[in-house]
């Protein structure tokens, strides 16, 4: 049975290297098939620097001008190396800054804000992989689709043209409570699986868990894991 590593345990070793972390983090993912996606928003050049050293290829930043930053000042040799994913909140007048920079974003949380990167995408002559986010459980201080509302968006979000849609991302409500987070897990895949099924659409993707729920979410299905404060704090 694999050890778990709590979050806090993370967060109190200061002392220790990005690589000493990365390596206890990779440690619990095994063989399992779940993406780390290194969250840079507070790391220092020389961190993101350290963690590409050590084979962390996908990033993801929370702001598109502190990414573009940050890609602009690495090698071109490293750029073509790494992937950069868009995961805060997106607003409708950065979307031309997004498309086109980022592998994949996140955080697409409205039909008007797939509309406008679908449209953004189209006059660029470029296809733009995004993940649907899912307000699975209530919660004022988070965005997102309510899953009745997704339901009923979802012919609509399948047939615009210029994205690609890979799955759906969701972030817990602010609790310590491991079975609330769990729930909110659990039920992301059942409607990923849900949605499969009832519209024949592969949704390979789902991105759930960080600093400190990121264990919960493997178990329950994770593709793909936001981790920044474990890795570069």
């Amino acid at each position: 049975m694999q050890a778990v590593f709590p979050a806090l345990h993370f967060l109190n070793s200061k002392g220790m290297s990005v690589a000493a972390k990365l390596a206890l983090i990779r440690d619990f993912l095994g063989e399992q098939p779940v993406k780390l996606i290194a969250v840079s928003k507070a790391a220092s050049l020389s961190q993101v620097e350290e963690a590409i050293e050590c084979g962390v290829t996908d990033f993801g930043e929370n702001r598109v001008q502190d990414a573009l930053k940050k890609i602009q000042t690495l090698s071109p040799q490293v750029v073509q190396n790494t992937n950069w994913h868009f995961i805060g909140h997106l607003q409708t007048n950065k979307v031309k800054q997004v498309v086109g920079n980022f592998v994949l974003i996140h955080s697409v949380d409205s039909l008007r804000l797939a509309q406008e990167i679908s449209a953004t995408a189209q006059k660029k002559n470029l296809i733009q992989s995004i993940l649907l986010q899912v307000m699975v459980l209530p919660d004022p201080e988070k965005s997102g689709f309510y899953v009745d509302e997704l339901k009923s968006s979802i012919n609509e979000l399948i047939a615009l043209p210029g994205i690609k849609i890979e799955g759906l991302m969701t972030i817990t409500p602010l609790t310590d409570d491991r079975a609330v987070r769990k729930e909110c897990f659990n039920r992301l895949r059942e409607l990923r699986d849900e949605l499969s099924k009832e519209y024949g659409i592969e949704l390979k993707e789902l991105s759930m868990g960080m600093t400190n729920d990121w264990q919960d979410a493997v178990t329950c299905g994770a593709t793909m894991v936001r981790i920044g404060r474990a890795i570069f704090q």
